[in-house]
């Protein structure tokens, strides 16, 4: 299913929009065992605690599921068929929009060996079938509440601002080149004023959506999408796709977001709204724009220098009434 399939799907109704999904109160589990006694024991206590849980016998599909979905929380057990627990763990910290996942990883015995290699692997937590389900359930709460309150945004559930700042500062300490995307949406607080927030919160998740999905695509497993806040976003990648991901993304976007307007407004290419003195002003519709900083060309002696030319991109690039992404060609 497209991006704009899904957005059309759920703006029917539009009271069920992506900005209404974002605000269930419902938690969602994925629980990967073979077993299907465990897994039903799990997934019971879990739905009688409040959560959703999806369900999952092997690794390969649940890793496909886990991109799609993208959980609150992963359950994995350390014997799997086709792929081990603590494989599917290390291919989720490799995964660009769900890194940030909380994983348990359950084992059959009391041995601190399988403890050690989940830890390594990128487990939150080990725990030893037989579960006690009280015990189950507050770990699982724990590690939730730890992402809730880390750097995670609730409307898109992307690594936020202290995962993006680490994710950046260990490929500019790396030594390999690295490409920084910084996407933010134009006329976007119009929007809101025109249609209201909950609208606005659906095109934020539009833009979440396309983003994940093209440096899926198009970039490298390593990859990281974070949602610095409102309509701000990074990617982190490398030169050569990061301009592939950039001309994706405006494209997918000019063609997505129309399915966020009424009828009306498209066909006038506007929309109407007041600014603060009462008056009537027209704005466009919304573009999206996308600096990129890289230093395959340039050095760049401090962090913060990187923040410096992306601002001077972005401000340039908001000048120009269209979606557009510009890159850095400056060399030194």
């Amino acid at each position: 299913m497209t991006t704009t399939e899904r957005a059309q799907e759920l703006r029917i109704p539009r009271s069920l929009g992506w900005a209404a999904a974002a605000k269930a109160p419902r938690r969602k589990v994925i629980v990967i065992d073979d077993d299907r006694a465990f897994r039903t024991i799990v997934a019971r206590n879990l739905d009688l605690a409040g959560f959703d849980t999806i369900e999952c016998v092997d690794g390969p599909s649940a890793l496909t599921l886990i991109e799609v979905q993208c959980p609150d929380l992963v359950i994995v057990d350390a014997v799997l068929p086709h792929m081990d627990g603590f494989e599917v763990t290390r291919r989720i910290r490799n995964m660009s929009a769900c890194s940030h996942v909380p994983v348990i990883l359950v084992t059959t015995k009391e041995d601190k060996a399988d403890t050690i290699a989940g830890l390594e692997a990128g487990a939150d937590d080990c725990i030893v079938k037989p579960l006690a389900p009280d015990e189950m359930l507050a770990r699982v709460r724990a590690k939730i509440r730890r992402l809730t309150d880390a750097s995670v945004q609730p409307l898109t559930k992307l690594p936020g601002n202290l995962a993006i700042e680490r994710e950046i500062r260990r490929r500019f300490d790396s030594g390999v080149h690295w490409s920084l995307l910084y996407a933010d949406l134009d006329y976007f607080k119009a929007f809101n004023d025109r249609y209201g927030f909950a609208r606005g919160d659906e095109a934020i998740q539009l833009l979440a959506a396309i983003l994940t999905e093209v440096t899926r695509t198009f970039g490298a497993d390593r990859d990281f999408v974070g949602h610095v806040g409102g309509d701000d976003f990074v990617v982190v990648t490398t030169p050569g796709p990061d301009v592939k991901i950039a001309e994706r993304v405006v494209s997918m976007f000019d063609r997505d977001i129309r399915v966020l307007y009424d009828v009306e407004d498209l066909e006038r290419g506007m929309i109407e709204t007041s600014d603060r003195t009462g008056a009537r002003v027209e704005y466009p519709i919304m573009t999206v724009s996308i600096a990129i900083v890289s230093n395959q060309d340039r050095t760049f002696e401090t962090y913060q220098q990187v923040g410096e030319v992306a601002a001077e991109l972005k401000k340039y690039a908001k000048a120009v009434e269209r979606s557009i992404w510009v890159k850095d060609q400056r060399r030194s």
